[in-house]
Formats: structure tokens, sequence, C-alpha cells
């Protein structure tokens, strides 16, 4: 987060002097207590600053990047995770590329009559597919799919860090969010590159 020039007097003051009372940064400053009181408050909500009653405000010893980097490794999934686009195992080729066409994304992830997730279908394999004079009509897309459990997924509660390190290494698009059920994985979102980079530019927007 970008700070204000007396946020920074506050910081260096703290830095000096504490543990230090809320008044004695005040009378440092010459404001009064209550004009300090929201700035106090922001640095210590942003982790500049430690507040402990009876004894004053510590200084953190913490950077802005440093900051951020914590905030970012308490991301959860689910706080992220978007609708996934779903396809039955008995659809058509023909059907699953009018469906990545409509929904415009890049995994489809398919389901059996329970909603649980048994396969996998990217661009490249429909791409494959399509290659040919056969007849995409006729050809189901359990045929062509990635198959469980060759399928990287991820939970609900997993950190988003960890998702993206899955994107990154097995150099995929996206990740089925599942949950255990009795007869599979039920597939309840899903995690994709553009999630994850959203997610970090309004972080960093509302930093600043």
């Amino acid at each position: 987060m970008e700070l204000s020039n007396r946020q920074e007097q506050i910081i260096e003051i703290v830095k000096a002097n504490g543990p230090i009372t809320g008044e004695h940064i005040a009378d440092r400053l010459n404001l009064t207590r209550a004009t300090l009181r929201p700035d106090l408050a922001i640095l210590t909500m942003a982790g500049f600053l430690e507040a402990r009653p009876r004894v004053g405000y510590f200084y953190t010893g913490k950077t802005g990047s440093e900051l951020l980097t914590e905030k970012i490794k308490k991301f959860k999934v689910h706080e992220y995770q978007s609708v996934p686009i779903v396809v039955r195992e008995d659809a058509s080729v023909y059907d699953a590329i009018s469906t990545m066409f409509l929904e415009d994304v890049g995994t489809l992830f398919v389901v059996d009559n329970n909603a649980c997730l048994t396969g996998v279908l990217s661009r490249k394999d429909l791409l494959r597919a399509s290659i040919g004079n056969q007849d995409l009509n006729a050809i189901p897309v359990h045929i062509i799919m990635t198959r469980m459990p060759n399928i990287t997924i991820c939970f609900r509660n997993d950190l988003m860090i960890d998702a993206a390190k899955k994107l990154i290494n097995k150099q995929i698009d996206g990740l089925p969010v599942v949950k255990e059920k009795e007869n599979g994985l039920e597939i309840v979102g899903r995690i994709t590159k553009t999630t994850i980079t959203k997610a970090f530019v309004e972080l960093i927007m509302d930093e600043h």
C-alpha cells in the first residue's frame, strides 16, 4: 500500500521509540490523539505496526512487499473459484466444441450422471479429434478426454498459491475444484490462470 507522509512519519517514530503510546506519537507530531487515530488504525490493520493494550505501538519490521506477500499466501481457492463449465460423458465432440466456443473457456470438465468428475477436455484434445473426415457428432467425449486419475485437482480450502503452482508445473490452463462424496469427486468450481491473474491484479489495485 502507498503510505501518506504522516503515516511514514509515524512508522519512523515507532521504529525509533517503540513501544510508544498513541498520545506520545501525537505529541511528537503536534497533533491530537483523535486526529492520529485513523492513521494508527490503518497502519495496524496493514501490519506495519502492532498495538498492545497499556503498552503501546511496536514496529513489526515488515516492508510493504513482505506484507503483500503474506496476504497473497493466505488466499484460499474458494474465495476466487468460478463456475465450472461441464459436459456429460455421452456428449459429442461437436457439442463440446460448441460449448467451449460459446462459454469462451479453454478447458471443459466431464462429469457422470452423479455430477462427479471423470475427465477433462482441453482445446488440444478437441482440435486433435476434429482433424480428418470423421463425424464429430458420432464421437463421444469420453473417448478423447483425459481421465481420472490423470487429472490435476484442487479443493476449496487449498491455498491459491498452491493452485497456481500446479497450473505452472503441469502447464495447464485450469483446475477443477472438487469435494469428496461417496461415489467420487463432485466438481464445485474451477480455478484458471485468468482467475489467479484477476485476483492478484485486484489485490495490487486495492493496495494502491
